[in-house]
Order: structure tokens, then C-alpha cells, then sequence
């Protein structure tokens, strides 16, 4: 499927809010790495930001929304396709995930961002 041209459509409330939850989280993540760097938080924290503040429910709604809106518009095929594709990521706890400590960081890299990261070091 050639997916350079495909559009789909959402309502924008959904999209707002999914927006709002991503931004929330790239800032707060991106403000907790730079505490880590300065040693005024530690993992707990990043853990207990992620509990507190429901991460993963609330990534799996913004996944859901985005699935439904493909559902919707997409033929049986193409969203198989989309799966696959979905399949391919890494994920955490998997034999091809790589931990912070493995991870190649160019030498004085600021915050250990990796080449073409953003600025805010998450995006």
C-alpha cells in the first residue's frame, strides 16, 4: 500500500485531545530527563510519573483512537498491513530492545541525546 498519498480523517476533538495527552507527556518526560541529568530525580520518579499521571492507559486510548480512525477508512488489507508494520516496533522487555546504557551516544552530546533527536530530547 502506498501510504504517501493516503489521508484520514478524525474529528478534531479527538485529535485535540490525544494532542494534549502527547504534549503532556513529551514535556513532562523531557523535564524529568533534565532533572535526572542534574541528579534531582532518579528512575522512582520517572516511574512514579508514569503511574501517577496514567501513561499507559492513556497512550492506549490515543492508540485506539488512531486505530479506529483506520478501522473506519481502511480496507481489511491495508489495516492488516498497518498491524504488521505495528509488529515490527521495539519493544520494551524484548530480546531487540536496547537499555540507556547500551545505547551509542556521541561524546559530549548534551543531555545524552542521540543524533537527530529534537531538542526537547523525547520527540
Amino acid at each position: 500500500m502506498d501510504m504517501s498519498s493516503r489521508e484520514i480523517r478524525m474529528p478534531l476533538h479527538e485529535v485535540v485531545a490525544v494532542l494534549q495527552d502527547l504534549n503532556e507527556f513529551v514535556v513532562s518526560l523531557d523535564r524529568l530527563g533534565s532533572r535526572q541529568a542534574s541528579g534531582t530525580a532518579d528512575e522512582y520518579t520517572v516511574g512514579q510519573f508514569i503511574v501517577d499521571w496514567d501513561v499507559a492507559r492513556r497512550l492506549a486510548s490515543a492508540r485506539r483512537v488512531i486505530s479506529v480512525a483506520l478501522d473506519a477508512q481502511l480496507s481489511e488489507e491495508e489495516s492488516a498491513e498497518i498491524d504488521a508494520l505495528c509488529e515490527q516496533g521495539r519493544f520494551y522487555g524484548t530480546d531487540s530492545d536496547m537499555s540507556p546504557s547500551t545505547r551509542l551516544v556521541p561524546e559530549g552530546n548534551r543531555n545524552g541525546r542521540e543524533l537527530g533527536e529534537s531538542p526537547g530530547g523525547w520527540g
